[in-house]
């Protein structure tokens, strides 16, 4: 049976001298496996359609198991992300964080969007490691790991002062702070977008700019609580937080380029 589908590769792996098995995730299908014969061949008609990140329309045939492309219209190279070290550090964190969270065949179109989109402001020129909190976020109810961000996780409260507790699974109030000894204190404002982010919408992206002490403060509660509840080890995280300390040395980028 033939299939066409409007996708993002978000995983790849050579197969043989020369092919390649491709992994999408797609609009129409959800993800899916393609394998793309003489793909690593410099003439070959499916070399830029089975690059990383490329976002294209696929035809492939397939009745069960392992697809075969058949042709494929590259729309989108994301060719910012892969001549930038920085870029494809953070936009491979995230192909992995979706190809590691989602099961094939399952269709999300709404998941699809919110890869396509974060991907695409990426090779924009938006703020990579912002988009890649907020993609962070997002991905908590995928996974299943959803911390409580509007009220405390142990009493209920919505007024007071709030940190946040890997233990309790989200925002702990003043008069609960003894039931973590490990308690998370920052500044109200990290606070104010870890919960902004998650409900973020991404149609209505604007200027993304935060201090460094911020940035800080948000990806180390994000490490700790995926390191705590997804189970989830990637090899690209490994490789951002190689590379992070190159990235704080280098001229901060401030929102969408000029």
């Amino acid at each position: 049976m033939l299939h066409k589908c409007e996708g993002i590769v978000i995983r790849t792996n050579a197969y043989g001298e020369n092919n390649k098995i491709v992994t999408i995730y797609s609009k129409e299908l959800g993800k899916v496996g393609v394998m793309a014969r003489g793909a690593n061949k410099p003439s070959s008609r499916f070399t830029a359609v089975s690059q990383l990140f490329s976002h294209a329309t696929f035809v492939f045939q397939r009745s069960t198991g392992l697809g075969s492309l058949q042709q494929g219209e590259i729309m989108d190279s994301m060719r910012s992300i892969r001549e930038d070290i920085f870029l494809t550090a953070y936009a491979s964190f995230i192909v992995e964080l979706m190809d590691r969270t989602t099961d094939e065949g399952k269709r999300n179109p709404a998941l699809y969007e919110l890869l396509y989109q974060v991907l695409h402001y990426i090779n924009d020129g938006f703020d990579a490691e912002i988009l890649t909190f907020i993609f962070e976020m997002k991905m908590c109810d995928v996974i299943g790991i959803t911390p409580e961000l509007n009220r405390c996780a142990s009493c209920g409260a919505t007024e007071g002062s709030f940190a946040f507790s890997i233990k309790e699974g989200g925002f702990l109030c003043n008069r609960c702070f003894h039931k973590d000894p490990y308690l998370i204190k920052v500044s109200p404002a990290t606070l104010r977008l870890l919960r902004t982010f998650y409900y973020y919408d991404l149609n209505r992206i604007g200027n993304l700019s935060l201090k460094e002490e911020t940035r800080k403060e948000l990806r180390f509660i994000i490490d700790e609580y995926y390191e705590a509840y997804s189970g989830i080890m990637l090899k690209s995280k490994r490789f951002l937080k190689q590379i992070g300390s190159l990235k704080v040395n280098l001229p901060e980028k401030k929102g969408k380029p000029d």
